[in-house]
């Protein structure tokens, strides 16, 4: 596949075809017209990554949980730790204080009891 000429004036386009959305349903119909499904799932295996990252989770953890090569989960923590303005602590900064920062799901960070048959 030819690649074309990188072109700033398009990515503030989308940038800004992001930004008019309001409602989650809207980005839903917008990125699943926008992406393929494999891009979606890639993309939100970073975030997930990022969320794992920022809550201490080991890289082994994270690739049980994600299924994320160390590769993707090293560029990741470069973001995050290298960064001084990085995108993924203002949309976690954000959610959070709109109480909609969730930690990722099936992991026990030993915060929690475990589970115990009787």
């Amino acid at each position: 596949m030819k690649r074309g000429k990188f072109n700033p004036s398009a990515l503030d386009e989308l940038y800004e075809a992001i930004l008019c959305l309001e409602t989650k349903e809207e980005c839903s119909a917008f990125f699943d017209d926008l992406c393929t499904v494999l891009e979606l799932q890639t993309i939100s295996q970073r975030l997930q990554v990022a969320k794992m990252l920022r809550d201490h989770h080991v890289y082994s953890d994270i690739v049980n949980v994600t299924g994320a090569s160390t590769a993707t989960i090293s560029r990741v923590n470069r973001s995050l730790n290298y960064q001084s303005k990085n995108g993924y602590d203002i949309v976690f900064n954000r959610l959070e204080a709109m109480d909609k920062y969730r930690p990722v799901q099936g992991v026990n960070s030993g915060a929690e009891a475990q589970d115990t048959e009787e």
